[in-house]
């Protein structure tokens, strides 16, 4: 390979070394965008600056959900978008390390349904070379400069060539807000009710704030509800109202609700603040229609969190979806006929996978996890499950306990079946898929690669960020910023395992 002169660090690979196909030129199109990024969950590159403006009202700085909506609007400028990821090293370089490794942040680009391949390894400086070779006329990027480890743009070549558009960054949540999170335990940031804060009753400003926001928020959902081209509907999108005890707790189909008392070393125990509730159907409001269910498509429900939406999810939806694609193959779902006939009766072709996302308010997840989790709110999660390529309808506030009726009350009928992976994030003394067992839906994912990278382990990666940046603080004498903070979570976390055993405890009364 020879080395690129203009652009430090950076190389232009010869024939046979490009990291990903085709390894020849390709024909320059205008409809063929080139985007490119770090697209790491977060940047601790900006630690200095984080820490300092922790107790402020954050100015906006790289944003994580930011990326997916730069590539929605790239790909809405062109039929095709090629996204470029920057290596490890080179982030390291220019701007610091990075929480998610090279594969977790390719896996991620390559999920979102807007993008149409992941460039590995692309030069942090855009290259002329690079975006040529692959075909791309332009490349888009937001308002705003980025710059490389001497200062200058890193779209400065693009530029003089007259081959660079701008878009207009997505408002959101930055790096600084999520971090800020996880290092102050702050649930200033979670919504009571989705419903209300789209219209505007419930959040921070006065009546007409509240509904400006309202609907900006509801716009971006509508917005990430589209489908690959970013300009016609994809994914369904419902709400499900149900009363919190309902969203929250295991539920039975039985009248008796009542509070059960316990002999526990000869003396009677209250123990009622942890008792099932009676199954309540709840009701489903579509928030924006989106494709829908196509003629012998399965449909198949899986839920969660899906906080810090990152590799683990991903795999997991993929797998799921790969699961179903290999049981359609001996349905002569990808027959010649088959695919025929579906076009003949839709206008199209369509896989054989419907997914549909649950996701949990954030009181129930803070319920059973405690300290402030979940760090991204149910607005921000929604936004993140939408924009992957494998899901085909998202379902709010969705139970944690998915009862019978429940399933029986999909809009789209009872599903064909309720996956999960083999693990949870937390011990369970009752089985929140028992109803899904009984009506024999349940199926399981193994495990794999990613198993582990879940909200947990992604914030210990950003305090082991935060733990180098206090040690080179350290070292120069300098007294640690978040050295409380980091104890105030410790502390935290402590607490919420305590109540996590004494719940398990009184669950071992059938509670």
């Amino acid at each position: 390979m020879e080395r690129r002169q203009s652009a430090k660090g950076e190389w232009i690979p010869t024939t046979g070394t490009w990291p990903v196909d085709p390894q020849e030129d390709v024909d320059i199109s205008d409809d063929r965008i080139w985007i490119d990024g770090c697209f790491d969950f977060s940047h601790h590159g900006k630690f200095p600056r984080v820490l300092n403006s922790l107790l402020n009202r954050p100015a906006l700085t790289h944003l994580s959900l930011g990326h997916a909506g730069a590539m929605l609007q790239a790909r809405q400028l062109g039929t095709e978008l090629l996204v470029g990821v920057h290596s490890d090293e080179a982030i390291l370089e220019n701007k610091g390390p990075t929480v998610m490794r090279l594969d977790e942040r390719v896996m991620a680009v390559e999920a979102c349904r807007w993008a149409t391949r992941a460039i590995p390894k692309a030069p942090y400086v855009t290259s002329l070379p690079w975006i040529t070779h692959y075909g791309c006329n332009f490349v888009v990027h937001g308002d705003d400069i980025t710059s490389d480890s001497n200062g200058m743009d890193c779209y400065r070549f693009v530029k003089s060539a007259g081959r660079f558009k701008v878009v207009k960054r997505t408002p959101g949540i930055s790096t600084t807000d999520l971090v800020g999170r996880m290092l102050l335990c702050t649930k200033t940031h979670f919504i009571q009710s989705l419903r209300g804060r789209l219209a505007g009753d419930e959040g921070p400003g006065d009546a007409v704030e509240r509904k400006k926001t309202g609907e900006e928020m509801e716009q971006r959902i509508k917005d990430y509800a589209t489908d690959s081209t970013g300009l016609a509907p994809g994914c369904d999108v419902w709400y499900w109202h149900a009363s919190r005890p309902v969203k929250e707790r295991r539920t039975t189909q039985s009248s008796s609700t009542g509070e059960r008392r316990l002999s526990s070393g000869g003396r009677q125990q209250s123990v009622s603040h942890y008792h099932a509730v009676k199954e309540d159907k709840g009701k489903f409001a579509q928030m924006v229609p989106g494709k829908g269910v196509k003629p012998g498509q399965r449909v198949i429900y899986v839920d969660g969190g899906w906080d810090l939406f990152s590799s683990g999810h991903i795999e997991f939806l993929r797998k799921v979806t790969l699961t179903e694609e290999e049981a359609a193959v001996n349905r002569g779902w990808f027959l010649e006929e088959s695919k025929k006939e579906r076009i003949e009766k839709t206008g199209e072709d369509y896989g054989p996978v419907f997914l549909v996302a649950g996701i949990h308010d954030d009181e129930v997840i803070n319920h059973w996890k405690g300290v402030n989790y979940p760090i991204m709110n149910i607005f921000e999660r929604g936004l993140c499950v939408l924009q992957c390529k494998y899901i085909h309808a998202v379902v709010f506030g969705s139970p944690f306990s998915i009862s019978k009726a429940f399933l029986l009350t999909l809009p789209y009928g009872t599903p064909a079946a309720v996956y999960h992976g083999i693990t949870s994030f937390m011990p369970l003394t009752y089985d929140p898929y028992a109803p899904s067992k009984a009506l024999k839906l349940y199926r399981e994912i193994e495990n794999h690669d990613f198993q582990d990278v879940n909200a947990g382990q992604i914030v210990e990666r950003i305090m082991k960020g935060r733990a180098m940046y206090e040690a080179r603080q350290r070292a120069k004498g300098e007294k640690g910023m978040t050295e409380e903070a980091e104890r105030r979570r410790q502390d935290l976390e402590r607490e919420a395992e305590r109540e996590r055993s004494r719940r398990e405890v009184e669950g071992q009364f059938g509670l």
